[in-house]
């Protein structure tokens, strides 16, 4: 079953970060910075107790009036609408309830999605305890007072979060269809990519039960195997789509890469690669996903024949954390090379759930120290014992070592290198755990 999203909203100066920060720092595991990934985060995974799930911070909107204020806080309101399991409604009891308060609470109300009511900055209970009850004009249930920057409340709040997760009970029966979800910027074709995939194989869209709203799943049987498309395409509004809105799509694209076991990231070969690329494809990358980086728009690149190499020389570039994704370049509109996905796909599959035998993993590791000695510090050298892998999709592997902090990323990533110089695993990530000699599991 998928992991529940829980999404934090409120106007600006609230404490929405915060409260984020708070969780995450305290109570919850974030994923770790990987190098080369953009810091700009505003999503992290979470647990609580025994639940885990995706936590959002929605905030960083900075109008310059009150009528952008409400336009934005729309947007980013409904988008927090269409993809949460759980919603945190984030006020202030210091300013007390304001019009916009009253504004988003119509529209989480009218959604009929679980709303928690945090009224935050309640530093002091004896001096905001009354303040608290106005809040209870949100009609949004009782309003729960924290105080974020202080730590208080937090654990009241979540217990409250967690009782609108979905049950085990409600999970679908397991599918084992290969699940690829199509992530990327708005307008890049995504959608465009699913319908000349759909086109070419003939085959009816099916709805899919139990599925999340933010995304359109989409049944392709190519070559008689079943795959799943998960399309994760972004409001469709007229004009312009707002920095906010393509910011705020991180939201979709994490439920998507949850449910998935493959991601295509696509680009606009004519935009070039930006920031927002680099963060998407980082999800998808830090959620332990394969990839494929597929370039679209390709037919409309002017080109000779050195671009595509040239071309590629800066996605490895750009995307130097994840230099085993497969690259890709097609056009959703004429169809160049789309086909190439399905073999592409099951190749990396393949690699995600390959199991290497602990005797094979040992003589690699054996030439690898003995090749490359590993790091000492002080006087003190790391010493690697014993490596055997732990589990697939994506390929994880445990060392015993003597002094877990004698292993040094970059020792790490050598180690890595030489497996895949055996076993290529293209198109996934590669984890490892570290582990003393002698320590529990």
């Amino acid at each position: 079953m998928r992991k529940a999203i829980v999404a934090v909203v409120g106007r600006p100066n609230v404490g929405k970060s915060t409260l984020f920060n708070t969780i995450a720092g305290k109570q919850i595991s974030i994923v770790q910075d990987t190098p080369g990934v953009t810091r700009d985060r505003i999503y992290a995974e979470a647990s609580w107790l025994n639940y885990h799930f995706t936590l959002v911070d929605t905030g960083g909107i900075e109008p310059v009036s009150d009528d952008i204020l409400l336009k934005q806080m729309r947007s980013q309101a409904e988008l927090a609408i269409e993809t949460a399991d759980v919603i945190i409604f984030v006020t202030d009891v210091r300013s007390g309830v304001v019009d916009a308060d009253y504004e988003v609470a119509n529209m989480l109300r009218k959604s009929k999605k679980p709303v928690v009511l945090c009224v935050n900055k309640v530093d002091s209970v004896k001096k905001f305890g009354n303040d608290i009850y106005e809040f209870y004009s949100l009609a949004l249930g009782e309003p729960f007072a924290v105080s974020s920057a202080n730590h208080m409340g937090i654990g009241d709040l979540l217990e409250e979060v967690v009782k609108h997760f979905p049950k085990e009970g409600e999970a679908s029966e397991e599918d084992n269809r290969l699940k690829i979800a199509l992530i990327g910027k708005p307008n890049v074709g995504k959608s465009s990519l699913t319908n000349k995939l759909l086109g070419e194989n003939r085959v009816i869209v099916s709805d899919i039960a139990g599925t999340t709203r933010d995304a359109i799943d989409t049944e392709i049987i190519h070559n008689g195997v079943p795959y799943v498309f998960i399309d994760t395409a972004g409001l469709r509004r007229k004009g312009r789509v707002t920095e906010e809105i393509e910011r705020y799509s991180v939201i979709r694209t994490v439920s998507a890469v949850d449910r998935a076991d493959i991601c295509i990231v696509l680009l606009d070969a004519t935009e070039g690669i930006t920031d927002g690329d680099t963060r998407i494809a980082g999800i998808a990358h830090e959620s332990g996903k394969g990839v494929i980086l597929a370039v679209n728009k390709w037919d409309l690149v002017e080109k000779d024949d050195k671009t595509m190499q040239e071309f590629t020389k800066k996605l490895r570039e750009k995307f130097s954390y994840m230099d085993y994704a497969e690259i890709l370049f097609i056009s959703a509109e004429t169809g160049q090379r789309t086909q190439k996905i399905f073999e592409m796909v099951d190749r990396i599959h393949e690699n995600q759930v390959l199991r290497i035998k602990t005797g094979v993993l040992n003589e690699i590791m054996a030439k690898a120290t003995a090749m490359k000695q590993p790091p000492s510090d002080k006087g003190k050298r790391l010493k690697l014992f014993y490596i055997t892998q732990a589990s697939v999709s994506p390929p994880t592997f445990v060392i015993f070592v003597n002094d877990r902090e004698l292993m040094h990323f970059s020792y790490t990533r050598y180690i890595e290198n030489q497996i895949r110089e055996n076993f290529g695993f293209r198109g996934t990530p590669i984890r490892f755990i570290i582990r003393e000699r002698g320590e529990e599991k």
